[in-house]
């Protein structure tokens, strides 16, 4: 799971098993952050919507999560938030880009911990470019 500003430069990133859901990832995520302060505002994909998350953020750590509903969930948001949704892409770009290591690419480590050192490698390769 990674956090990224608009130019898609990492804030935050970590790596865990298939098994747990993505909502379950996010207070690992944030304790990742490359950063001291936290962005004001997470978007994330459907997967994302859930009330009990939406109040944890705001509560916890003062973020505003947006994510577009479910089907079978009756609508909680409205547009003019979810406009922000569009800009997601900025997360795909950078998983793009960490794609151009070959390390990343086919897992050479065994552990987690080493893959998350070569993932934050990545990142801190993609952020020097920004500097």
């Amino acid at each position: 799971m990674a956090v990224a500003t608009p130019a898609s430069v990492p804030l935050a990133v970590t790596v865990d098993s298939a098994s747990p859901h993505e909502s379950k990832l996010v207070d690992e995520t944030l304790a990742g952050s490359f950063l001291d302060e936290l962005p004001e505002r997470l978007i994330g994909d459907k997967a994302y919507d859930s009330d009990p998350l939406d109040r944890h953020l705001a509560e916890d750590y003062g973020i505003e999560m947006i994510a577009p509903n479910r089907e079978n969930r009756r609508k909680s948001q409205d547009g003019r938030r979810l406009r922000r949704y569009r800009r997601r892409w900025a997360v795909e770009r950078l998983f793009a880009w960490l794609q151009w290591f070959r390390r990343l690419v086919t897992r050479y480590e065994f552990h987690a911990d080493n893959f998350l050192g070569m993932v934050r490698l990545g990142c801190l390769k993609i952020m020097l470019r920004f500097l």
